[in-house]
C-alpha cells in the first residue's frame, strides 16, 4: 500500500480524500434527517450509521433537537405475571411521608416487568374507559399531525406504541394477552419476529385488529392507563402530541393538546414549578436514555358524590373529579381543584367568568360543614415514562388508584403518616390540592393513629408499625 500511495501525485491524494470525506457527509446527512417514521427499517438504519460514524449503535444518542436517530433496542425478556391478573390486588402505594413536604422530580428506575399493572379492577377500568371512549372519545383521544419546521406528528409514535404495548401485555400477562402475528419476513417485531396484527383481551371476550384500528384509541383500551406521548421539536422542547387521557380526574386532554412540557405545567399552576423542576425536568427527556424506563408516583385527596346521587357507572368518581371540579363540560374548566383570583384571593368562577383564573373552585371550598371520611378519596398516580427506540418518543403512562380514606386509616401508622403529611404542605401546595376542601377529616385520621398507637398497633415514639 505505501508504494501505491507514493507514485500518487499528493494534490490527487487530496482530493480524492476530499470527496470520499464528502460523500460519507452526504450519505450520512440523507440517513439522520430521514423522517423518524421508518418502524420497520431501524436495525438496518442504525448499523449504516454506526458504519459512518465509527461508533457502535446505543440506547441512547447526542442529535440535534427534534432529528431521532432510530436504535436498535431488544426489550429485556419480561417474565410472565405467576398469577392471574384477577386475583391480584391493586399495589398500596403510599406515596406520602412524614415531616416536611419538599417538591422533587422524585423519580427512580423502573423494572422493566412493571411498564404496566394489571390487577383485578382491570375489569372495572376497562368498562368505565369503555363507556368514555364509546360516548366522548374524540375529547379523550387526539393525535396531532406534524407542525412543519417545529415537530412530528404522534401517528407513528402512536403506530409504535401500540405494537411495543400488544408485544409486553402478552408476554407479561399471557392469560390475559393473546396475539396472533402477520406473514411479514421484515421481523419487524420484537426479537426479530413477524409484527403483530391481532390482540385479544381474553377477559373481556374482544379482538383488534391492530392495523386496523386507531392506535392512540387502541393503547388506552388494553390497560387501565392513561398514556401521553411526548415529541421532540427542532426548539429542543417536548410537546405532547397524542394522548390517550380517559380518566385523568381533574385536567383534560383537550385544553392541553399541542402544548410544550413547560407549558403544560405554568398553565396548570403546578407548584414551584418554574423554580423547582423545570430545569431539571427538560435536562431529564433531553438525556433520557431508550434502556432507563423511569417511575415516580404522585397523590391527591378528592371528595366524591353520596352513594345515593353517585353516577353507577363511575360512583368513585375515577374518570373525572366531578363532586370538587364540576362539569366536565364546563367551557371554563382548567387543571386543578381550585381558582385563585390574583387581585382578590380565592373565588368562585362561573361559566364565561374569562378573568384569567387558573383553577375552578367549587362551593366545598366554602363550606363549613366537616366532610364525612366515607366521602374521601386517596388518588395516587403511577407515572412511568419510557422512550422508544424507533420515534424517540418519550411516553408518559399514567396509571390511577382511588383508596377509600376509611381503608387507608386501618393500615398500621398510614392514618398519623397521612395527617403529617396533609399539615406540612406548603401553601401553594395545599391551594393546588385543594386541603381546604376536606381538611376536617385531619382529626379524624388524628383519633384513627392514636387508636393505633393505644391498642399497642404502632409505638408513640415511632413512625414504624411494631412487629
Amino acid at each position: 500500500m505505501a508504494s501505491i500511495f507514493n507514485s500518487l501525485d499528493q494534490r490527487d491524494v487530496l482530493l480524492a480524500s476530499v470527496f470520499a470525506g464528502l460523500s460519507v457527509w452526504v450519505i450520512y446527512k440523507r440517513y439522520a434527517s430521514k423522517s423518524t417514521s421508518l418502524l420497520n427499517g431501524a436495525p438496518k438504519d442504525t448499523q449504516l450509521a454506526s458504519q459512518l460514524t465509527g461508533k457502535p449503535p446505543v440506547a441512547t444518542q447526542q442529535h440535534e433537537p427534534g432529528e431521532w436517530i432510530p436504535v436498535p433496542f431488544n426489550y429485556p425478556s419480561v417474565a410472565p405475571c405467576a398469577d392471574d391478573p384477577r386475583s391480584i390486588k391493586p399495589i398500596p402505594y403510599r406515596p406520602f411521608k412524614w415531616g416536611e413536604y419538599h417538591v422533587t422530580m422524585g423519580i427512580r428506575s423502573m423494572a422493566w416487568d412493571e411498564w404496566f399493572e394489571l390487577d383485578d379492577q382491570f375489569i372495572d377500568y376497562h368498562r368505565i374507559r369503555e363507556h368514555r371512549l364509546r360516548t366522548r372519545g374524540d375529547r379523550l383521544v387526539q393525535v396531532l399531525p406534524p407542525t412543519p419546521g417545529l415537530v412530528n406528528g404522534g401517528f407513528d409514535a402512536a403506530t409504535e406504541l401500540v405494537q411495543e404495548m400488544a408485544e409486553y401485555l402478552s408476554r407479561r400477562y399471557p392469560t390475559t394477552y393473546t396475539v396472533k402475528r402477520s406473514e411479514d419476513v421484515t421481523g419487524s417485531g420484537w426479537y426479530g419476529l413477524p409484527s403483530i396484527k391481532e390482540i385479544t383481551i381474553v377477559p373481556v371476550g374482544k379482538t383488534y385488529k391492530v392495523d386496523a384500528e386507531d392506535p392512540m384509541t387502541l393503547a388506552g383500551t388494553l390497560v387501565q392507563e392513561d398514556i401521553a406521548i411526548m415529541i421532540e421539536g427542532s426548539d429542543g422542547r417536548y410537546y405532547l402530541q397524542a394522548g390517550a387521557i380517559v380518566i385523568p380526574g381533574m385536567w383534560r386532554l383537550q385544553d392541553k393538546i399541542g402544548m410544550s412540557l413547560d407549558d403544560i405545567h405554568v398553565s396548570g399552576t403546578v407548584p414551584q414549578f418554574e423554580s423547582k423542576l423545570q430545569l431539571s425536568m427538560s435536562r431529564f427527556f433531553r438525556r433520557m436514555p431508550v434502556d432507563k424506563p423511569v417511575t415516580r408516583t404522585n397523590y391527591s385527596l378528592q371528595i366524591v358524590a353520596h352513594p345515593d346521587i353517585a353516577d353507577p357507572i363511575d360512583p368513585n368518581e375515577l374518570s373525572w373529579a366531578k363532586t370538587m371540579k364540576g362539569d366536565e363540560e364546563d367551557e371554563d374548566n382548567k387543571p386543578g381543584f381550585m381558582n385563585v383570583n390574583d387581585s382578590h384571593g380565592p373565588t368562585r368562577q362561573t361559566s364565561g367568568g374569562g378573568n384569567g383564573n387558573r383553577f375552578v373552585i367549587t362551593d366545598l371550598v366554602n363550606s363549613t360543614s366537616a366532610v364525612d371520611p366515607s366521602l374521601v378519596r386517596m388518588r395516587v398516580e403511577r407515572q412511568t415514562l419510557r422512550r422508544l427506540p424507533r420515534t424517540g418518543a418519550i411516553i408518559f403512562g399514567i396509571r390511577t388508584y382511588l383508596t377509600p380514606l376509611e381503608d387507608l386509616a386501618s393500615e398500621p401508622e398510614v392514618p398519623g403518616r397521612l395527617a403529617s403529611a396533609i399539615r406540612s404542605w406548603p401553601e401553594d401546595v395545599a391551594l393546588y390540592k385543594a386541603r381546604a376542601a376536606f381538611e376536617s377529616v385531619l382529626g379524624y385520621l388524628d383519633e384513627r393513629h392514636a387508636g393505633q398507637v393505644a391498642c399497642g398497633l404502632i409505638s408513640n415514639s415511632s413512625t414504624e408499625p411494631r412487629a
